[in-house]
């Protein structure tokens, strides 16, 4: 039997982003795994994530949030584009709404899908769930970027 592999090794290995990046040792490093419709990941906060005692960051919430949502988006962008590779997408809008203190001490689970895919932009709607409640939800626009855009071939 295979093992599954994530999209950022997939297809981004030499990434460097904070929170998606293969190539990044200090970031957050978040491995995304596509689940039917769903694009699905977990993550394991540490110490020096806490916002304050007990919480996870609300920066870190976001960039989780944001990593995920981009890699949906540029997954589907691909598959809708027939391509063999995702675009590189960039964030192009994105709103995160907080619905409780995110826990610290146990896995996150993040989760997205794709509510609008056309032409280069897709919109995606995700959340963020600890301990079994939805402690964040988001939605974003992302972009595929072209041949002069600084994330162009970035991965």
């Amino acid at each position: 039997m295979s093992e599954k592999v994530s999209l950022q090794d997939q297809y981004g290995s030499k990434g460097v982003c904070f929170g998606c990046g293969a190539a990044n040792e200090k970031g957050l490093q978040i491995k995304s795994f596509v689940e039917g419709e769903w694009v699905v990941a977990s993550f394991q906060p540490e110490m020096h994530h806490h916002a304050f005692e007990n919480v996870l960051c609300g920066g870190i919430i976001g960039t989780l949030l944001d990593c995920h949502c981009n890699w949906t988006a540029a997954f589907h962008l691909m598959k809708s584009m027939e391509q063999e590779s995702p675009p590189c997408t960039v964030t192009a809008e994105y709103t995160i709404q907080m619905m409780r203190p995110t826990p610290m001490g146990c896995e996150v689970h993040l989760r997205a899908k794709p509510v609008e895919v056309k032409g280069s932009r897709a919109t995606v709607e995700g959340e963020l769930e600890a301990n079994g409640k939805v402690c964040a939800t988001c939605r974003g626009v992302f972009v595929a970027v072209k041949e002069g855009h600084p994330a162009y071939h970035r991965w």
